[in-house]
């Protein structure tokens, strides 16, 4: 922020006070990105959001935050440790043409976990931890957050009337996540395929003694709807960036899970193994099936798959928050400063992407800055971030490089092919630069 802005020879002690007293409003800036999001939906539309949590790495043992934590990009056959810190991220979607999407972050928390003490502390040190502990396990903050989504929701101009639409990962499958649903909230997510379903009880049969029945006869498990012959196979049309795809699914539904408790009637989707090759003329492998709940049984097979493919987006900005912005590579130590700066860098690359959205909407062609030749501007569905990255420095720094018209910039450079006789161009250097 400080060289884009060009205040690296300046005092930067008052912007680093920013972060570390504690003065940077992280909620309401986020509440603005939500109240963008919300105006690029249609008025009836649900509001889907993606949850999922995400690590960024550190060296230092004593930076706030940082522990011990399993490396999500190791091999299954060999857990991995790394020194990281931990956040929990909900990502909006926001429809484009074509069938595509953008996930935008609308949230980003901290998620810590406690120092544990010496095993020589005592027996009140030890209790205050194991209820710290508790207090900050990761479905227990993703609960929280969701119910502060919701809120937030209910707060704007006809919020009351959307429906939330969740999108998880099966670690957030669980009694604390799904006894804590808000109303008016649908959670999509993975299931065990021998999870032990029931069906509804059967008010017809006779009274027995004891207290009444919640549960009725057990049901089949996914893995048993997968394999049962009987039931069809339902082939629908799946939007994959923009592609149509044919996935095959089962359904089963209204069941009961003790896991969810009597307040919500499920709705379990099979999704068949895909087939691929790994080249030409080999053999034809598959992949795993995937096994979904979905909170509401009225909701269709289509938005349940398509939403949950959507979902798939939130790893592209973990990917692009970490590679072009550069989250959690700032060296900060204080307690607050490891909080807020990837927050605040996170909420920077969300505005940049609502105004990317924006601006290939409302721009003109000869106001964007032109593709390169290896890169011909084809009709792209969506407006990538690097592109935006580079429209960003075209208009901050386009003036001073002498950049006036983008339409005529390609013109302008030198038509030389030899290495002897071609020039560098610095406007070109610096504004097409990937990061």
């Amino acid at each position: 922020m400080l060289t884009t802005c060009g205040c690296e020879f300046q005092d930067w002690s008052a912007a680093y006070r920013t972060f570390s007293k504690d003065r940077l409003p992280i909620d309401d800036m986020f509440a603005v990105i939500g109240r963008a999001v919300l105006a690029e939906l249609p008025s009836q539309a649900p509001l889907t959001v993606a949850l999922d949590d995400s690590l960024l790495r550190k060296s230092g043992t004593r930076i706030p935050g940082v522990a011990w934590r399993r490396d999500p990009l190791g091999p299954h056959f060999q857990p991995n440790f790394v020194l990281a810190q931990r956040f929990l991220q909900l990502s909006a979607s926001v429809p484009l043409s074509d069938r595509t999407f953008r996930m935008i972050p609308v949230a980003f928390c901290h998620a810590p976990t406690p120092t544990k003490p010496s095993p020589k502390a005592s027996p009140e040190e030890l209790q205050k931890y194991r209820v710290a502990a508790r207090a900050m396990r990761l479905p227990l903050l993703a609960a929280q957050q969701i119910i502060a989504t919701r809120q937030f929701l209910d707060a704007q101009p006809g919020g009351p009337q959307r429906l939330l639409h969740l999108y998880v990962d099966g670690g957030y499958v669980n009694t604390t996540v799904l006894k804590k649903l808000p109303s008016r909230t649908t959670l999509v997510g993975r299931i065990r395929k021998d999870a032990k379903l029931y069906w509804l009880p059967d008010s017809s049969t006779t009274a027995h003694v004891g207290r009444p029945r919640r549960y009725g006869a057990p049901a089949p498990t996914p893995e048993q709807v997968r394999t049962d012959e009987t039931r069809p196979w339902i082939t629908l049309d799946i939007s994959i960036s923009g592609a149509p795809h044919q996935m095959r699914v089962k359904s089963l539904g209204p069941v009961l899970w003790r896991t969810a408790g009597l307040a919500h009637l499920l709705q379990i989707v099979v999704i068949a193994p895909l087939s691929y090759r790994l080249r030409k003329n080999s053999k034809q492998l598959y992949r795993r099936p995937a096994f979904l709940v979905c909170t509401n049984p009225e909701m269709d097979l289509c938005s349940i798959v398509q939403g949950y493919v959507q979902r798939c987006d939130i790893e592209t900005n973990f990917r692009e928050e970490k590679t072009l912005l550069g989250v959690g590579q700032a060296e900060v130590r204080n307690a607050n400063s490891v909080e807020a700066v990837p927050a605040f860098q996170v909420a920077s690359y969300a505005m940049l992407l609502l105004a990317g959205l924006r601006a290939s909407r409302h721009q003109q062609k000869q106001d964007r800055l032109p593709a390169p030749k290896w890169n011909p501007d084809s009709k792209a569905h969506r407006f990538t971030t690097p592109r935006a990255v580079n429209q960003l420095r075209a208009e901050m720094w386009g003036k001073a490089l002498g950049v006036t018209n983008f339409s005529d910039f390609v013109a302008a450079r030198s038509p030389g092919t030899k290495p002897q006789k071609l020039l560098p161009d610095l406007p070109s250097a610096v504004l097409y630069a990937v990061n």
